[in-house]
């Protein structure tokens, strides 16, 4: 139930199922107990509201119908309609079955999204009635919520896929007891390596455990494990990752390297505290899936040429722009391993160093030691290097001491966090960089996202939505000479009709009419509508050029480009 939330707690008053002396009781009693328990749950404890009484009220709040269950088991035919783990999961109780539609009981009215994802996993109709909580957890555990049970059925899932895991860096052999859940533990790895995915966050909720993979971009929420496995999939990832098990109450981060089959990937894992317990995400590194081929990171050829130009400089600052995810760590990373010759020495500052390149002087930011990146950029210029690249420009003091470098014969490459290329202008302004520095150091700026590729197997003619053409401007004149292409959907993309991405780009240049805009400390849009004039493709620009040529679609560009809006 949707407990600690002030919504249900205005119901309770509004129902005039409590006084202000009881309120007032109720109020005592969490203060009592800071950070431990909610106002609805204190309300329960000293009898005050019912269980019954609260899902009554969220029932009705719903228009949903309330259920008795406290004599209800699950008949046969019902029960195969829905798998035990999945019940578990998301903590519902199948009621009954006809044809294409599945009764469930659930204890949360609110909760739609549970509804929505099974009646995406079961493929029919689901619909609700409401129970309460303490009722599902008895007909949960009576039919389906035992620990041997749930653990075979997730194992068998698994299959032999488990074998595929080689023994993890410097972590020591488990007890027989623990090897259930570190099969699990692997299988999950597994399925997302297996599935492209970049990111793998497990996520606790009030009543499960979520499990998503960001696939091309974009989470999608898989097969999770029962609520009460919970903490010892939380104990195994921080051990993997050599973090504290024993400290639950504030951020840390880490790091596993493993291997799956013949490839060696590692993970950088992220733990913090939520409301229900610590949400852990991890970032898998495939050092054989980065791309250094500048060539096929997505440039067109007139970008192309653009960046060639921007390579062959001897100093000055490249910067590349964008969100997080966005690609500018592989896109820095292929310029490096393109101008990285026996004749230049290269020094990066990172944080964290998250692929090693051959022949390059990698440098790790620590702040523990005081190593910042203004600290260390300080000490490598001293090395004498031709080329720099740091990780990002953070504030003033790195900005002015890679704006120094710049000036002193410096190649130098950085990222910063702004929505367009001209707008890296007006940040560095910002941070405090003189204007007349900026104008003297920046040589071009670089903004870039991913659009997802429509999936080669599925592709087929499209064509566009109203909205789409309204939103994007197209005209009868334009849709006449231009197709477009859109993904079914199949077992090679998952469904989606995408797969893999590709970079789009948009390349500022400061020449002469640029950088006398920026000694004036114009605003951005000046400088972006004169870039525009002297022939930088936008954003939005590059993305269609894609969708032009069916590399991806015309919903891909309204969903990464919105922003960009000329």
């Amino acid at each position: 139930m949707a407990r600690d939330n002030k919504y249900v707690l205005e119901l309770i008053k509004q129902a005039g199922l409590v006084s202000p002396e009881q309120l007032e009781a109720a109020q005592q009693f969490v203060r009592d107990f800071p950070g431990e328990i909610s106002m609805v749950d204190a309300l329960i404890s000293k009898k005050i509201v019912s269980e019954l009484e609260i899902t009554q009220l969220l029932a009705q709040e719903y228009g949903l119908e309330m259920i008795d269950l406290s004599s209800y088991s699950v008949p046969p035919e019902v029960a195969d309609a829905m798998p035990g783990d999945l019940a578990v999961s998301y903590n519902v109780v199948p009621v009954m079955k006809h044809d294409d539609l599945l009764t469930v009981a659930i204890a949360d009215p609110s909760a739609m999204d549970v509804i929505d994802a099974l009646r995406y996993r079961l493929g029919c109709d689901i619909e609700a009635v409401v129970a309460t909580q303490e009722q599902i957890d008895k007909i949960l555990d009576a039919n389906y919520r035992t620990p041997a049970d749930a653990m075979e059925g997730l194992m068998s899932q698994l299959g032999e896929e488990a074998g595929m895991m080689e023994k993890v860096d410097d972590i020591d052999e488990e007890d027989d007891d623990d090897a259930p859940i570190i099969r699990l533990v692997s299988g999950i790895i597994i399925d997302a390596y297996r599935f492209g995915a970049s990111d793998i966050h497990m996520e606790p909720m009030e009543k499960r455990y979520r499990i998503r993979y960001r696939i091309d971009g974009v989470l999608r929420e898989v097969d999770a494990p029962p609520k009460f496995l919970q903490p010892n999939l939380t104990s195994r990832l921080k051990i993997m990752s050599r973090l504290d098990i024993t400290e639950k109450r504030i951020p840390q981060d880490g790091r596993i390297k493993m291997s799956v089959g013949s490839k060696d990937i590692d993970l950088r894992v992220s733990s913090i505290p939520t409301t229900h317990g610590e949400s852990i995400v991890m970032r898998i590194l495939d050092k054989s899936s980065i791309q250094l081929d500048v060539p096929k990171l997505g440039f067109y050829a007139d970008d192309m040429v653009l960046v060639n130009r921007i390579l062959s400089m001897p100093d000055g600052i490249f910067l590349v722009t964008g969100p997080t995810g966005s690609g500018k760590t592989t896109s820095l990373y292929a310029f490096l391993n393109t101008i990285n010759t026996v004749s230049r020495k290269i020094i990066t500052v990172e944080d964290p160093v998250e692929y090693q390149l051959p022949g390059i002087n990698q440098v790790q930011v620590d702040r523990y030691v005081n190593m910042t990146f203004a600290a260390a950029l300080r000490a490598i210029l001293r090395q004498a290097p031709n080329i720099v690249m740091i990780g990002e420009i953070r504030d003033v003091e790195t900005a002015e001491i890679a704006i120094n470098a710049a000036l002193t014969g410096h190649l130098v490459f950085s990222t910063l966090h702004t929505n367009d290329a001209p707008g890296a202008i007006t940040r560095l302004v910002d941070m405090g960089v003189k204007a007349f520095l900026v104008a003297s150091a920046v040589r071009a700026i670089m903004a870039q996202r991913l659009l997802r590729r429509v999936c080669k197997h599925c592709a087929q003619d499209y064509t566009p939505t109203e909205a789409e053409k309204h939103l994007l401007g197209l005209s009868d004149e334009y849709l006449a000479t231009h197709t477009f292409k859109k993904g079914k959907g199949c077992s090679s993309c998952g469904k989606t009709g995408y797969k893999g991405r590709i970079g789009i780009y948009e390349i500022c240049m400061l020449d002469n009419d640029i950088t006398e805009l920026v000694y004036r400390n114009e605003p951005t849009q000046v400088i972006r509508d004169a870039a525009r004039r002297n022939g930088m493709h936008s954003l939005r620009d590059d993305a269609m050029r894609k969708a032009e040529a069916g590399i991806s679609t015309l919903e891909e560009v309204i969903r990464v480009t919105m922003m960009d809006e000329d």
